[in-house]
């Protein structure tokens, strides 16, 4: 009975650590699209940037999760990972351009900023998730 349960584990292991790998990726490649640094802002309690940093990482691993519930293989999983790392650096851009004062607010921790970026971050990622399932 429990080896049964148990012939998943492999494909569970090769999409968990894929998944997990992604989301480190987009920890490093969101830290170097913005112009401030989300971790050492973190340090020193900038509850703005944790707020939009939190949210955009949950944004990003929404669709990373619905990719590999609905992916035919590794590969298409693969490539619903980097789609919904180029839709998070789009939704910063489009926030940035909109809120072009939105660096300065994040590095002055306004919290309303930070709420808004990764509140944008969050709908992109539910979206992006939702459009996944084919």
């Amino acid at each position: 009975m429990i080896l049964d349960s148990l012939q998943g584990l492999p494909a569970f292991a090769l999409y968990f650590v894929i998944g997990y790998a992604f989301v480190l990726v987009f920890c490093v490649l969101y830290g170097k699209v913005t112009p401030y640094c989300e971790w050492t802002l973190m340090r020193n309690n900038n509850v703005a940037a944790a707020i939009a940093f939190g949210l955009s990482l949950v944004g990003y691993t929404i669709p990373v999760a619905s990719a590999a519930i609905n992916s035919v293989g590794i590969l298409d999983y693969v490539v619903w990972a980097v789609v919904a790392l180029v839709a998070q650096i789009i939704t910063f851009t489009t926030v940035r351009w909109y809120m072009r004062d939105l660096v300065d607010r994040i590095n002055q921790d306004q919290i309303p900023a930070g709420l808004f970026l990764g509140c944008a971050a969050l709908a992109t990622g539910i979206l992006n998730a939702a459009c996944m399932t084919y």
